[in-house]
């Protein structure tokens, strides 16, 4: 956000409002107007920042979950996923899960916010975690031609969704752990 105004307390103030109107109404109900009723802040200004409220919100949500994964290095595969699992708690979990839920639902019918989600979301999520499979390869841990190497941000994910659709339960640590250790280092050779 070049040439804003906002400290930085300001606009984190700013995103906690987008994201729990989001959590309270949703995406297709939340409005530029009530975001800027909530924060204080004109529309204008917000669509002069942000642009659009797809912007915004993954902005919002990008600036929540501040955890670049390309940072995490314990020096093992196994240590560096761990380490990632325990940077959160299972209250988070339980309402990301969710929210991403309704984002994922909402993005299938808007082209904007399925663009924001991929390019600031998504693809610095899966570009992290091709950080810790490629320093794992470089370590000898993983075979560089495993088939698997491509797949894991869509095994993650798929964790993710299938746990609410098959078990209807929220996501939690200890289930991401013993998915991570029983699925996805077999499929590695890890």
């Amino acid at each position: 956000m070049a040439g804003t105004r906002f400290t930085p307390e300001r606009e984190g103030e700013l995103y906690t409002a987008v994201l729990g109107l989001l959590r309270e109404v949703g995406y297709d109900a939340l409005t530029m107007d009530a975001v800027a009723a909530r924060a204080h802040i004109s529309k204008a200004t917000l669509y002069r920042q942000w642009g659009s409220k797809a912007e915004l919100v993954v902005r919002a949500l990008r600036c929540e979950k501040p955890v670049f994964l390309d940072e995490v290095d314990t020096g093992s595969l196994r240590g560096d996923l761990d380490a990632v699992l325990e940077m959160t708690d299972d209250d988070r979990l339980e309402q990301d899960t969710a929210l991403m839920r309704g984002l994922m639902q909402a993005a299938s019918a808007s082209t904007e916010l399925h663009d924001a989600l991929i390019s600031q979301l998504i693809n610095p999520e899966t570009d992290g975690v091709d950080t810790l499979l490629r320093r794992a390869v470089d370590r000898g841990e993983v075979a560089a031609d495993n088939p698997a190497l491509g797949y894991v941000p869509h095994m993650m994910i798929g964790a993710l969704a299938a746990r609410l659709l098959i078990e209807n339960r929220p996501v939690d640590r200890a289930f991401l752990r013993h998915y991570v250790h029983s699925v996805v280092f077999p499929a590695l050779g890890v």
